[in-house]
């Protein structure tokens, strides 16, 4: 007897993915932050950056895995939102560092508390996901 594995839920895959792009952005952006034409508060920014990007890249990539264990279809599971947090995190927090890093401007006034609060929010989703209650099975 043979049993098919099923196919990762789309969700799963859309996690996988970002965490992958933001691990390869970020050693992009961390080679042109140490090597590039910046002053030294540029290459400062863009090294914080680059290690909130990463670690957050490599948060995404267990979302992934939760996420693919996940044996039902909706939308918002607490993997969900804790990628989504995650990945608006990401944009938000590392990104107006990047931003600040090459032109020396906070492109939007409190984008990047906002996505440090984001990025906190993923990591709480996360543990809620580990100690909340389970139905019997």
């Amino acid at each position: 007897m043979t049993t098919e594995r099923q196919p990762p839920p789309c969700a799963a895959r859309l996690w996988l993915f970002l965490g992958a792009l933001n691990a390869l952005i970020s050693v992009a952006a961390g080679a042109y932050g140490r090597h590039g034409a910046l002053d030294p508060a540029g290459r400062e920014m863009f090294a914080i950056a680059v290690q909130y990007q990463m670690v957050h890249a490599l948060a995404l990539l267990a979302v992934a895995w939760l996420a693919s264990r996940c044996d039902c279809c909706r939308l918002l599971t607490i993997p969900n939102v804790a990628g989504g947090a995650f990945t608006l995190g990401i944009l938000l927090f590392s990104g107006s560092l990047f931003w600040f890093g090459l032109y020396g401007l906070v492109p939007v006034e409190g984008a990047a508390p906002a996505g440090g609060f984001l990025m906190m929010a993923g990591w709480l989703a996360l543990m809620w996901h580990a100690i909340r209650p389970r139905p019997a099975r």
